[in-house]
């Protein structure tokens, strides 16, 4: 159980995220959703701990994530890994060491700096890139791939660090609907297997098909919490001021999609 309280987060005078809170079951794939500032990516950075909160807790089972310092934060990070959106490889090395790279947390220093990764690494990172369809990209240079394909070779990469929770901030939003589509039935695939998966989506339709769960943001407060079912079109009026396809059309465009896209969104 994942377990977030009255947790916020202020820059200066503005309050980004402001008492939050959630309790997410284990194995629970979650779509957080809301227009542009409305403290998506923070709340995500929040749970990872790369930003700290000004207020509020975290636990997971039992655990203060918000008290982890030094290499308990290390492990924790290892354990709830991150997608971002624009997959955050390293260009110039090939996909397998890319995808290795999810294993260093758990290796001395000293080999982590030499790259010198077992042949059971290797081949866990292989069996990796082969279910998500790349073991044929094992050996290229990582900026060689479709945007796609990067995006599954990040994903192949957290479950390197064998995570208990996956959090990925808008993992689709710079992908055409094919790729989409591939991306996020990948995620399924991988909550299916029992990994909580929290992920930030300015696709409503997304949301709604994948998602068991969804929650909704509006200027750092939680304004939605309930299944996909219950966020009709007049639940988004009543909660965003704003139609649905307003909503999504203004939430794609925030995130670098373009209008066509955004049109497919709503």
């Amino acid at each position: 159980m994942l377990e977030i309280d009255g947790l916020t987060r202020r820059f200066g005078d503005r309050t980004a995220v402001n008492g939050v809170s959630l309790r997410i079951p284990a194995g629970q794939m979650v779509g957080v959703i809301g227009r542009s500032g409305a403290g998506k990516s923070t709340m995500l950075r929040m749970v990872n701990r790369l930003t700290d909160p000004s207020d509020g807790r975290i636990r997971f089972e039992g655990t203060d994530v918000t008290a982890l310092r030094g290499r308990a934060l290390r492990d924790w990070r290892m354990r709830c890994a991150m997608i971002f959106q624009q997959f955050n490889l390293v260009q110039r090395l090939d996909v397998l060491t890319n995808v290795l790279v999810g294993r260093l947390n758990r290796r001395p220093v000293m080999t982590s700096l030499l790259r010198m990764f077992t042949a059971e690494e290797r081949a866990m990172a292989l069996a990796a890139l082969d279910r998500f369809d790349l073991a044929e990209t094992a050996l290229q240079r990582a900026d060689t791939l479709s945007g796609g394909q990067q995006q599954r070779v990040a994903i192949a990469r957290a479950m390197l660090q064998e995570p208990r929770i996956i959090l990925a901030d808008e993992p689709i939003a710079s992908l055409d609907p094919r790729n989409s589509r591939i991306v996020m039935e990948s995620l399924r695939g991988v909550n299916r297997e029992g990994i909580t998966v929290l992920v930030n989506l300015h696709d409503l339709a997304t949301a709604r098909d994948y998602c068991d769960r969804i929650v909704a943001l509006n200027a750092g407060r939680l304004v939605f919490d309930g299944p996909p079912e219950h966020l009709t079109a007049q639940r988004i009026r009543e909660v965003y001021g704003v139609s649905e396809e307003e909503f999504a059309e203004e939430a794609a465009i925030a995130v670098g999609a373009t209008p066509r896209h955004a049109a497919i969104a709503a």
